[in-house]
């Protein structure tokens, strides 16, 4: 088992799980924040047991970067470790369904993480699982032009809906942070800002 050599946190992180808390009731917090847990134990334990090696975490306001030494990985194996974060959410949804309302909240945070992590926008899962799937069938080449325009478009679009969701609706503080977070992954995909 590798050892986990860097974990960073961001002070943005820090500062929006005070405020989540603070607005949203700590019980809450600890719920979203066992759902994100979750979910980076589902890739730890897919990618360590196909051989790759763990090298560190980095936290901020829009999520976990797990980083990894995974050029030893086959397409194969490293898909399956990117997958198995949001499998983990709903499998763990799928366990807790029977409890209905008691577990309601556990239930809907990992269902939640789970989706948005499977947008096609890079680093998410859905833009890595995308990229991967597109360079095992036709080169990496074409992965990374498909991953880079539908991930400018998915950001663009997401970006639009926040922003037209917060004038419809008298505005939200809480859109704020993925709509950022959707432009500048927008940004990153026009720019061709993404990995080999």
């Amino acid at each position: 088992m590798s050892p986990l050599r860097r974990l960073r946190v961001s002070g943005a992180f820090w500062l929006l799980v005070l405020w989540f808390g603070a607005v949203n009731g700590w019980g809450l917090l600890g719920t979203v924040l066992l759902a994100a847990a979750v979910h980076e134990a589902g890739h730890c334990l897919v990618l360590l047991a196909a051989g790759a090696r763990i090298t560190g975490l980095r936290i901020g306001v829009l999520g976990a970067v797990l980083e990894t030494d995974s050029v030893r990985l086959s397409y194969g194996r490293e898909l399956l470790g990117v997958l198995a974060g949001p499998g983990a959410n709903l499998l763990l949804a799928w366990v807790l369904r029977p409890l209905g309302e008691a577990a309601s909240a556990a239930v809907g945070a990992n269902l939640v993480l789970a989706a948005f992590n499977l947008l096609p926008i890079y680093p998410l899962d859905g833009g890595r699982a995308l990229g991967l799937l597109v360079s095992w069938a036709a080169g990496p080449e074409a992965g990374h032009r498909l991953v880079r325009w539908t991930g400018a478009g998915t950001g663009l679009a997401l970006a639009g809906g926040a922003a037209w969701l917060m004038w419809r609706t008298g505005g939200s503080l809480w859109l704020l942070p993925p709509m950022a977070g959707a432009l500048a992954a927008a940004g990153r995909s026009l720019t061709g800002a993404l990995p080999e």
